[in-house]
């Protein structure tokens, strides 16, 4: 039987620790204060890049821990430091965007590095970076097998606008086969492909290995797709009411909904 307390709480962010609006509540703050004050970790679990976690520093605390971009890095949040990344073979990637391309008509790519994020022009994704002029503006060709860019690509993205999305995930799926994994974390259309063998869930249970922390000792809260492997890797899973059916089928317990903080009010209970 999973343990009456976690060692490490391991949650996702979107749609499960953050509200809709993506705000992370006072209450929630409150309950992770007071796991770190008892002796449980909280790790971020996340499909979003490094840079945008700046801004919840506060909710990881002192040790600012989170494995990024569906597990391709860990990222020291305090620090603002890629201390691990997981990234593709360059050869390989190149091989995957060019049978993408001849494909896919009208695909168009986004790639997210240690140093930051390369998005293609006509990038129509809202993502703050392409609207806020941070991200490189480039052909993912450049970035793949540019020497300049010897940090690597851990996860790309691809969208194809125009296209039904059940189609394009397909197609997708199809051309890549085990060349790389392709998660889906709730982007609307957005295709997040990682090298394979990275995952959500590998990269918590390495960071878990290395710390001799047990699965059994890890609870961990998910709303998606993409948290699936993580939440049937740790020793207790809970879906938020707001979760995926699939994560519903496979989660051990349920709590209540992100924009009802849910995983606060689990830790309010375990800690009485």
């Amino acid at each position: 039987m999973p343990p009456a307390r976690p060692r490490v709480i391991a949650t996702d962010l979107d749609g499960t620790l953050l509200r809709s609006d993506g705000t992370v509540s006072d209450r929630t703050v409150s309950s992770l204060n007071n796991a770190a004050a008892a002796g449980i970790l909280t790790i971020l679990v996340t499909a979003r890049p490094p840079r945008w976690l700046h801004d919840l520093a506060h909710v990881v605390g002192e040790h600012g821990v989170a494995i990024c971009a569906n597990g391709a890095f860990v990222y020291d949040v305090v620090a603002r430091r890629v201390t691990e990344a997981h990234v593709f073979d360059p050869s390989l990637l190149a091989r995957v965007v060019a049978e993408l391309r001849a494909v896919i008509p009208g695909i168009r790519f986004a790639a997210e590095s240690p140093s930051g994020c390369t998005v293609e022009p006509g990038w129509p994704d809202p993502h703050r970076d392409a609207a806020s002029g941070r991200a490189r503006r480039e052909r993912i060709e450049e970035v793949v097998l540019s020497p300049a860019a010897a940090d690597g690509v851990g996860k790309l993205l691809a969208l194809a606008p125009g296209i039904a999305v059940e189609d394009f995930f397909a197609a997708v799926s199809v051309t890549v086969g085990q060349r790389a994994l392709l998660a889906y974390s709730g982007a609307t259309g957005l295709a997040e492909l990682n090298p394979p063998g990275v995952t959500k869930a590998a990269g918590l249970e390495r960071w878990c290995r290395e710390r001799a922390i047990a699965a059994a000792d890890v609870w961990a809260f998910g709303d998606m797709p993409n948290d699936i492997p993580m939440l049937r890797w740790a020793g207790r899973s809970f879906a938020v009411a707001n979760a995926h059916n699939e994560v519903h089928a496979i989660a051990t317990h349920s709590c209540p909904s992100n924009d009802e903080d849910g995983v606060a009010r689990v830790i309010d209970a375990v800690l009485g």
